[in-house]
């Protein structure tokens, strides 16, 4: 899509959230009309940035050292290949965004860093097999090996039937071996709340998907413990009490799955 710092971006809006600088006026109004109406989203964003980050270095232990982040969004730390790096400086990463902005910094953020094993790319989650079959991904990944796809906080943008076939592709080009990284907000019966939501986020259309929906996109894999978890939950060193899913008007579902054989 072509750049325009007058129309915000889902990009720029996250990096603002997340403390970035990354970021334009437009980004920033955004950001604030969403926490008008939904102030726990700067949370689930902030929780999304922790679980990706465990779920990474939890894939890289189990031998996985190939990561293709799609809807990467803008360079924060710590990001996918800090993380699996930290584990095996083997580790191989591709950035994927339908942001120019996203992935002209990204870029110029790995320039100096791991040659050859750190790419940023422009491709659309909505076309899966155009990303996995753009050259300047395949130079860095290797896909017949087991390798892991990241999709943080990146279904929400899709109406739930597309994400599931974009998924769908992910899955069938996976080797087994390999891994789904995947976190996606549901609405907790407040319908209400997801209305203001659509209608104030104007950087991209926003799409609520249910428990169901996201444990259908982790068929034909194993789910690993403790299974599709809030992300705040997933494998965390410390669990808060008094933090139920109930106290909240949404969630951030996670989980990791592991193709254990061939379609």
């Amino acid at each position: 899509m072509p750049f325009d710092a007058r129309k915000p971006s889902i990009a720029r809006a996250y990096d603002y959230i997340l403390g970035g600088k990354d970021n334009f006026a437009a980004d920033r109004e955004l950001v604030a009309r969403i926490l008008e109406v939904f102030p726990l989203s700067g949370v689930l964003v902030r929780e999304n940035r922790q679980f990706l980050a465990r779920a990474v270095d939890y894939v890289a232990r189990q031998g996985v050292l190939q990561f293709i982040d799609v809807g990467s969004g803008l360079p924060t730390s710590p990001s996918t290949h800090e993380m699996a790096g930290l584990v095996s400086p083997d580790a191989r990463v591709v950035y994927v965004d339908n942001d120019p902005v996203a992935i002209s910094h990204t870029a110029a953020l790995i320039a100096s860093r791991g040659r050859g094993r750190v790419a940023a790319v422009p491709g659309d989650v909505c076309r899966p097999d155009a990303i996995l079959a753009s050259s300047g991904l395949t130079a860095v990944i290797d896909l017949t090996k087991p390798f892991c796809v990241v999709l943080g906080m990146i279904l929400d943008f899709i109406e739930p039937a597309r994400a599931a076939d974009s998924v769908a592709t992910f899955r069938h080009a996976m080797p087994p071996g390999s891994f789904l990284i995947l976190s996606i907000g549901i609405n907790n019966d407040t319908p209400d709340v997801a209305e203001l939501v659509i209608e104030k986020y104007t950087a991209g259309t926003v799409h609520v998907h249910c428990r169901e929906q996201t444990a259908s996109y982790f068929t034909g894999l194993e789910i690993a413990e403790p299974g599709l978890t809030e992300a705040r939950h997933w494998r965390s060193p410390v669990r808060e009490a008094g933090t139920g899913e109930e106290s909240r008007t949404a969630s951030l579902l996670a989980g990791v799955g592991r193709k254990v054989s061939r379609d």
